[in-house]
C-alpha cells in the first residue's frame, strides 16, 4: 500500500516539528511495508517571502492530489500586518487550504500523561486518565463570514462578524462527531449558546435530531458553552467527545491542552468525512495545534510531540493503519515515562532527542 503526503512546514518552529513527524512516519512505514511518497512546499509566511502570496495555486492543486497533508504552524509578527483582497480565508494560507479542501471538521485530542501531571493546573487525582476529543467545526461561523467589517465615524465605530450556520453545515459536522464518539466511549457533549443566539438554537435542534435518529447508541448531552468550560476545568475525566462550532471549539480545544500540560502535546486531524473502517478517500490535514513560536525557532528545543501524534492520526484516518497509530501513541507515552521532555515540559531535551527516542520506542514495540 502507498500513501501520497504533502508536507508544508509553515513558519517558525513549523518546519522543525514537521521534520520530526516525517522521521517517525518513515520509521514506522518501514515496519509495515507502507510506501510513502512525500512532497514538500511552502505555506503562509514562508510562501509570502518566496512568492508574495500566502498559498500558491500550485500548492492547492498538489493538496487536492494528495492523500494527506502534514502541516506545521503558520504565522508570526513578520506577516501579521499584511492584508490582501478577499475574505478572511485569503488572509491566512492555512485557512485558505482548509477552505479549498473543505475539511470542515477538526479532531483535537488532549490526554493526561502521568509524568506530566505536575505540569497541569489540576490535582493529580482530578486529571489522571483524562482523554478528551474536541471536535471543532472548521469552515463556517463567524470566522468565515463575508458579513463583517468596521464602519462608522471616529469615536462612533461599529464592528460586526456574522455567526451563521446552515442546517446542512451543522448536520454534516455533527455526524462526524457522533461517529468519533461511537468509536471511543460513546459519550458526546454538544456545546452552544442556545439561550441567547439563534445560531445556537438551530445548532441544538439539528444535533438533537441527528443523535436521536442516527446515533441512538451514543449518549448525547447539551451544555451551554460557558458551563462546559467551567465543568471541563473541574472534572476533565468525565468528558469524552465535545462537539463545538468554530469559535467555541477554538477556545475549548486550547483549554483542553491544560490536561496534557502543554499546547505542544496536542495533535489534530482536519477531515471532510470519516471513513467507515478503511482509509480516507479525500485529502485530510494533520497539524499540531500549537503556534509558530518564532522566539524559539531554530534553537532546536521545540516540542515535536504534537506533530508526531498528528502523524499517528494520519495513519489512523488516512491510511487505515490503526495499529501503527497506537504504536506511535504508546511510544510517545514511553518516551515521557523515560524522563524525556523539552523545555515547555520542564525538561532539557532537544527536538531531535525526543524524536530519536520516539523512533527507538516505535521500533522496539
Amino acid at each position: 500500500m502507498s500513501i501520497k503526503i504533502l508536507a508544508l512546514g509553515g513558519d517558525g518552529i513549523g518546519p522543525e516539528v514537521v521534520d520530526s513527524g516525517l522521521q517517525v512516519l518513515e520509521a514506522i512505514a518501514g515496519t509495515i511495508s507502507l510506501k510513502i511518497d512525500i512532497g514538500e512546499d511552502l505555506l503562509h509566511g514562508a510562501a509570502w517571502d518566496a512568492h508574495s502570496t500566502f498559498i500558491r495555486p500550485e500548492t492547492i492543486r498538489a493538496a487536492h492530489e494528495s492523500d494527506a497533508l502534514l502541516v506545521g504552524a503558520v504565522g508570526g509578527p513578520k506577516w501579521d500586518h499584511i492584508t490582501v483582497d478577499g475574505g478572511p480565508e485569503e488572509q491566512d494560507g492555512l485557512m485558505k487550504l482548509r477552505h479549498e479542501l473543505e475539511v470542515f471538521t477538526s479532531l483535537r485530542r488532549a490526554r493526561a500523561y502521568d509524568p506530566l501531571l505536575s505540569r497541569t493546573p489540576f490535582r493529580p487525582e482530578v486529571v489522571r486518565n483524562s482523554d478528551v476529543m474536541v471536535v471543532r467545526e472548521l469552515c463556517g461561523g463567524a470566522m468565515f463570514s463575508d458579513t463583517r467589517g468596521i464602519d462608522g465615524t471616529d469615536k462612533n465605530r461599529r464592528a460586526y462578524d456574522l455567526n451563521e450556520y446552515t442546517e446542512v453545515e451543522i448536520a454534516r459536522f455533527a455526524r462526524i462527531g457522533f461517529e468519533v464518539a461511537r468509536r471511543r466511549r460513546g459519550k458526546l457533549l454538544s456545546v452552544d449558546k442556545a439561550n441567547v443566539f439563534m445560531a445556537g438554537k438551530l445548532w441544538r435542534e439539528v444535533v438533537q435530531e441527528i443523535g436521536a435518529n442516527e446515533f441512538p447508541d451514543v449518549a448525547l448531552t447539551h451544555f451551554f458553552t460557558d458551563n462546559a468550560a467551567y465543568q471541563l476545568s473541574c472534572r476533565p475525566g468525565d468528558f469524552d467527545v465535545i462537539l463545538a462550532d468554530n469559535l467555541f471549539g477554538d477556545i475549548l480545544s486550547d483549554q483542553s491542552a491544560a490536561i496534557s500540560g502543554s499546547l505542544g502535546m496536542l495533535p489534530s486531524a482536519c477531515l471532510s468525512h470519516l471513513s467507515a473502517g478503511g482509509r480516507s478517500e479525500k485529502p485530510a490535514i494533520y497539524e499540531p495545534v500549537h503556534g509558530s513560536a518564532p522566539d524559539i525557532a531554530g534553537t532546536g528545543v521545540a516540542n515535536p510531540i504534537a506533530a508526531i501524534l498528528s502523524v499517528a492520526m494520519l495513519l489512523e484516518y488516512s491510511a487505515a493503519e490503526r495499529e501503527s497509530a497506537r504504536k506511535i501513541e504508546a511510544a510517545v507515552a514511553s518516551t515521557l515515562e523515560a524522563g524525556f521532555a523539552t523545555p515547555d515540559l520542564g525538561g532539557t531535551n532537544t527536538t531531535q532527542e525526543i524524536t530519536n527516542e520516539v523512533i527507538r520506542q516505535v521500533l522496539r514495540a
